[in-house]
């Protein structure tokens, strides 16, 4: 059985659902952006949105991914940093409870935090502050935490910390492991893109990206953006949100289209659309499968607020991957 190691920020995300985009305007955060923001700002989120309906679940990029894979049944790891706060226990706790092994170095600073403002669109802005998350650093890491795996997989937010990322991409290529990247969100594409082009031309041997991640690092729309993105690596993959995916790895080219679904929250669609796709790949799926159990994931996902879903609904998407 194959396994997956995650790295990225270990945050908690505090999903609020606004009823309009005058909050966002009020706190000058644009809308579907993710913008890092000290603890004060982080603060005055908190305090500007204190009377909206929310609710707290564990959170990071790589983290929710690793998590989707959990509850389909692949043995998994997540590499994080936390701090010695009740938030890096809930942030413990969850791992634990999931079935994930958890590598959490901890420090006195305060566990990061992601503000997840959901529109009634269902889209999602965050203000995140790093916090203890940022503690990651090189020195953390050494061999033996890379290896009995098959598999890296990173979130593009890494980026922030080039001597992190790069430790980590050398160890993982080191220890013979497949490696994946998500780019993230388009403006640290835009501010990273000379670390990524290396990054993705040396170490990647899979690259997710959404459909403005890829313009923001390619300049292309998403057909061309994927030729461009398949040049660098062994495969791409290019989420057109509610159009699907595009695949191409080699020669061969697909596109996957969506399941009918009411969205109420977008937040963690595409790291559980990564979620579905690597299982499917790990188990020998064809890349259209890949990409229609990805689409599963991320389908079902939205239609609840927060990146995280019961176990009742994860029976129920077991039952409708056998009609893919």
């Amino acid at each position: 059985m194959i396994k997956i190691l995650g790295i990225g920020n270990a945050l908690v995300d505090v999903l609020t659902q606004v009823e309009n985009e005058l909050v966002l305007e009020s706190l000058k955060l644009p809308k579907g952006s993710m913008q890092l923001v000290d603890a004060d700002t982080s603060e005055k989120v908190s305090a500007a949105t204190a009377h909206f309906k929310r609710s707290r679940a564990s959170g990071g990029s790589a983290s929710n991914t690793i998590h989707g894979l959990a509850q389909m049944g692949i043995e998994t790891a997540f590499i994080g940093h936390v701090g010695q706060d009740e938030t890096g226990d809930f942030f413990y706790n969850d791992m634990v409870s999931a079935g994930i092994k958890p590598v959490l170095f901890r420090s006195e600073t305060p566990t990061g935090i992601a503000n997840a403002m959901i529109t009634p669109d269902g889209e999602r802005t965050f203000a995140t502050y790093l916090g203890a998350a940022v503690e990651l650093s090189a020195s953390h890491l050494d061999k033996p935490l890379f290896e009995g795996y098959d598999m890296l997989y990173v979130e593009g937010y890494l980026v922030q910390n080039e001597e992190l990322l790069l430790r980590a991409l050398q160890l993982a290529k080191e220890a013979g492991l497949k490696i994946v990247l998500d780019l993230a969100s388009y403006n640290v594409v835009e501010a990273n893109k000379a670390l990524l082009e290396r990054v993705l031309d040396n170490y990647i041997d899979i690259v997710f990206a959404n459909e403005e991640e890829s313009k923001a690092f390619t300049g292309a729309e998403p057909e061309e953006a994927l030729d461009m993105l398949a040049e660098r690596c062994w495969m791409a993959v290019v989420k057109v949100g509610s159009k699907g995916s595009l695949i191409k790895q080699g020669e061969t080219k697909v596109t996957v289209g969506t399941i009918k679904v009411n969205s109420v929250d977008t937040t963690g669609a595409g790291d559980l659309f990564a979620a579905g796709f690597l299982y499917a790949l790990s188990n020998g799926y064809t890349l259209e499968r890949a990409g229609k159990v990805g689409a599963l994931l991320a389908g079902r996902v939205i239609e609840l607020i927060g990146p995280k879903m019961d176990q009742q609904r994860w029976r129920a998407i077991k039952d409708e991957m056998q009609t893919i």
